[in-house]
């Protein structure tokens, strides 16, 4: 079964403006934000918020930019 997409307001915890992406789930919107990104030296992982548009549901995710696997913010 497909997710409908929906829209979520996504920035890096530590800097970068925040944008409107429309993905299928929060993970899916971390990840596409991070795609987009410029590259940053001697960063590891991301720390990227993902917040719902419509119900304002928020989630963290440590994101590798290299390799697009994410885990929860600790």
């Amino acid at each position: 079964m497909t997710q409908a997409a929906r829209q979520f307001r996504v920035h890096a915890r530590h800097g970068h403006h925040a944008r409107l992406v429309t993905e299928p789930s929060f993970e899916a919107a971390a990840i596409a934000f991070v795609e987009d990104l410029p590259p940053v030296e001697g960063e590891a992982d991301l720390s990227i918020v993902v917040r719902d548009v419509e119900t304002g549901h928020e989630h963290c995710f440590r994101v590798d930019p290299e390799t697009g696997e994410t885990a929860p913010c600790g």
